[in-house]
């Protein structure tokens, strides 16, 4: 009975062990490791060098509107790496965006009263600060001339409609110092200047507005600067001169902010709008370059 009981447990075992040894030889068992992915090796990204883009932005007075237009676009096109953001407005806008916190990397102004102001508060790189732009002033009328203006004694004649700037923008300024001259004139006098003071039906604060409200017919003259009455409106309007010993020289000053990150940049963009490609395309609007 003994002998029964042992062969009964063993042959159970034996049948176990040569199952398992059976599986391993074929190699079909549940168990079996599936294969390693092997991948061929990548090669290393391919390593490109190019220069960082840059934004230059300029805060430019409204009057240079389409010269430095052009002059951006010319020096981006030299320059693939700089984008040249003007902003134009009002120099006294432009001004007082800086004094509340806007950061541009070039302020252009039209007159040296708000260069000044920026200097003096410390807002500009004082060295980087130089004159390089003459412009003066003519009185513009509708090419249909509905107001019949011949020269500027018409200005006071009765009904004429006429556009000026404010006071504080530098356009408006100049108009001011002009007729303050011709008040002192014996040509004029002061009675001439009081009546055109009171044909002034709207004072604009950019240069800018002026141009399409006297196109719109809503005025008969205007003052502006001569680089104003560009090869654009040359069919659409009429300039009247102003005399030299009644005109006013203005001139234009530009500069780098003090907190300015790109610098280096800001310098070669006023080399590029001092030499002969910036001169010519200003000179083509009208505008003096000052030389160096």
């Amino acid at each position: 009975m003994k002998l029964n009981s042992k062969i009964s447990i063993i042959i159970p075992v034996l049948l176990i062990v040569a199952a398992i040894a059976f599986a391993g030889c074929t190699g079909t068992g549940t168990g079996t490791a599936a294969p390693t992915q092997t991948t061929a090796p990548t090669a290393s990204p391919v390593q490109t060098t190019s220069a960082e883009q840059i934004t230059l932005t300029v805060f430019t007075a409204a009057s240079l509107t389409g010269a430095f237009t052009d002059v951006g676009e010319k020096y981006m096109a030299e320059n693939e790496n700089v984008n040249v953001e003007n902003v134009f407005d009002g120099s006294q806008a432009l001004r007082t965006q800086i004094e509340q916190g806007a950061q541009p990397d070039i302020f252009v102004s039209a007159n040296q009263k708000h260069m000044n102001a920026l200097v003096d508060e410390g807002y500009m790189d004082n060295d980087t600060v130089q004159l390089f732009l003459e412009n003066s002033l003519a009185v513009i009328v509708p090419a249909d001339n509905p107001a019949k203006i011949q020269n500027l004694s018409d200005l006071a004649n009765s009904g004429v409609k006429i556009v000026m700037g404010t006071k504080d923008v530098p356009f408006g300024s100049y108009t001011r110092q002009i007729l303050g001259k011709m008040a002192n004139s014996s040509e004029y006098g002061q009675d001439y200047v009081d009546a055109v003071y009171g044909n002034v039906i709207s004072e604009e604060t950019s240069v800018s507005t002026v141009v399409p409200k006297l196109l719109l017919g809503e005025a008969d003259a205007a003052f502006v600067y001569k680089s104003d009455v560009s090869k654009d409106y040359g069919d659409k309007i009429i300039q009247i001169e102003i005399p030299e010993e009644y005109n006013v020289l203005a001139k234009y000053p530009l500069g780098i902010l003090a907190d300015s990150k790109q610098k280096d940049e800001a310098e070669d963009f006023i080399e590029f709008v001092r030499g002969d490609e910036g001169s010519a395309i200003l000179k083509s609007y009208g505008f003096d370059p000052i030389p160096e």
